[in-house]
């Protein structure tokens, strides 16, 4: 097949993957229910903020796109935990500033992401929500709804990135089902903001992930670059069992709310003056894991980022798995093109075979991570786990690095990380029982642990 596709959504992995193939030659069409966002303002709703990691950073070298993404991102350091007595720590996700992740708005990122796609020769079409397809013509129907008229356009080969409500996922579904089930967090999230001081500046350290752990619920909080902080309160949707603490089905007025954030977020509810206005205008959102046992239709579809995988947000890493999708579909274009002929169900066959499974292991490691942060980060068993993880990583360097280190600052396959952290773990967890600071480690014994059970490791990606 010639080289030509359709990409369904103009959102950050539709956005990226367009600008990647129409750069390596490729007749790029990508339809957008939604407006222009360069031209009305940004429609995508709420958002917590992106975390920008390694993954996610080489993915936008690939298409020259870096420059202008960081010239908006904002540096954090670590996690800044607020303890509920009002000490507050920093936790470093690295050794020095050389290890960050950067915070960056949808918004503002996907239209940098627009301007290079159409700059690199796609064709962008807006306000195209997909209506259906005719897999066996090769057709694909668009709806306008802003005055119900209806569009229909060749489309013998569609890239899904149209997000984890995909309708290209749904319209394949019904063709050919794909094996789709969603597992829903028993948790949801509502966003509030954190404005500048009064002339312009951050109210509390811009450099952080600010954290406020409290067992079975959180509050966080992102910078953005215009000095407001996105903040993010993660309650369970019911009151857990065996627990009185607070969830959305107790907290039925702005009162409560207020009373909530008296009792558990003191030092936060100071920095925001609109609580009760944010809380009654944001309903909670649902987080949700999306699993696929298929995600092609053999060389006329395939689906990427959250369309594909959609994960929980609680290791910052979707954004950054679905660019590494784009890069990953690219290559294997690539690997399977001839004198300009793609063979599209070979090359979709192995994306989705090297893809899937690093998807799956990300997603394992958000859900194990949202434990991690709301529950462990005051800890004092796992932050005397955290002190030796780094000193384990300067007694065998290359060999035992830390679990944050390979998923968010390296680019080794996700399967890779999972695997090597889950014996990790176990490392750390046998080595500090019952124990209360570095001082009494048997050095001697976990050293044997490390070099038996843990091989050199290469960024090789």
């Amino acid at each position: 097949m010639s080289k030509s596709l359709t990409i369904i959504g103009a959102g950050l992995a539709g956005a990226l993957l367009a600008t990647l193939l129409a750069r390596r030659g490729w007749h790029v069409d990508v339809f957008e229910k939604r407006g222009d966002p360069r031209v009305k303002g940004y429609e995508g709703g709420r958002s917590i903020n992106l975390a920008l990691a390694e993954r996610g950073r080489h993915a936008l070298r690939q298409a020259d796109a870096d420059d202008a993404v960081m010239r908006q991102a904002v540096m954090m350091r670590g996690r800044m935990v607020h303890f509920l007595d009002g000490r507050v720590q920093l936790q470093r996700y690295g050794r020095d500033d050389s290890e960050v992740i950067w915070s960056v708005h949808r918004g503002d990122l996907n239209i940098t992401l627009l301007d290079l796609a159409e700059r690199a020769g796609a064709n962008l079409h807006f306000h195209r929500r997909l209506e259906g397809v005719d897999f066996d013509a090769g057709i694909a129907r668009f709806i306008d709804d802003r005055d119900g008229t209806r569009h229909e356009v060749s489309a013998p080969t569609l890239v899904g990135a149209d997000g984890a409500g995909s309708a290209l996922r749904a319209t394949m579904n019904a063709y050919r089902p794909l094996g789709e089930r969603s597992e829903f967090l028993d948790h949801s999230y509502k966003e509030l903001e954190i404005p500048p001081t009064p002339d312009g500046g951050f109210r509390i350290e811009p450099n952080a992930l600010h954290i406020w752990p409290r067992g079975h619920y959180m509050c966080i909080a992102l910078p953005n670059d215009e000095k407001t902080f996105t903040v993010t309160l993660f309650l369970p949707n019911e009151p857990a069992p065996g627990h009185d603490g607070p969830s959305f089905a107790t907290l039925k007025t702005t009162d409560d709310a207020v009373a909530l954030f008296e009792r558990d977020f003191a030092d936060a509810l100071a920095l925001i003056p609109d609580l009760r206005k944010d809380w009654a205008k944001n309903p909670p959102g649902l987080l949700a894991t999306l699993y696929l046992d298929r995600w092609h239709l053999d060389g006329r579809a395939v689906l990427l980022g959250d369309a594909a995988h959609a994960m929980v947000p609680f290791h910052g890493q979707g954004m950054n798995c679905a660019f590494e999708d784009c890069v990953a579909l690219a290559r294997h274009l690539d690997a399977h093109t001839n004198d300009g002929t793609a063979d599209l169900t070979a090359a979709f066959a192995a994306f989705e075979a090297e893809r899937k499974p690093n998807a799956a292991a990300i997603q394992q490691m958000a859900l194990e991570n949202y434990l991690e942060m709301r529950d462990r980060v005051d800890d004092a068993d796992f932050l005397l786990q955290r002190d030796l993880e780094r000193a384990l990583q300067e007694r065998h360097p290359g060999r035992f690095v830390p679990h944050y280190t390979m998923v968010t600052f390296m680019r080794i396959p996700y399967a890779v990380a999972l695997e090597r952290s889950d014996i990790q773990r176990e490392i750390l967890v046998e080595a500090t029982h019952g124990l209360d600071s570095l001082d009494d480690i048997d050095w001697a014994s976990v050293d044997v642990q490390v070099l038996a059970r843990l091989t050199p490791l290469q960024d090789t990606a």
